[in-house]
């Protein structure tokens, strides 16, 4: 169980810095700038994966977090 927690973790922290940073335009809200952080932006191709990856791992560390705790 450790193992596999370990691994999902490293490739969700691999995963996570491969992701186009979408809080890039964050700055402009503090500094008065046009603010498109939250207008709605369609995910496509190699995005879209690293945004599903990121879920599924994410997901599988949590499941398993709590059987691994349940367990010990």
């Amino acid at each position: 169980m450790e193992t596999a927690l370990l691994i999902i973790s490293i490739l969700l922290i691999i995963i996570v810095l491969l992701q186009s940073g979408k809080a890039e335009s964050a700055a402009q809200i503090f500094s008065g700038g046009s603010s498109d952080l939250f207008t709605k932006r369609k995910e496509r191709g190699s995005e879209l994966f690293i945004s599903r990856l990121t879920l599924c791992l994410g997901l599988a560390f949590f499941i398993i977090s709590l059987v691994a705790s349940f367990i010990e």
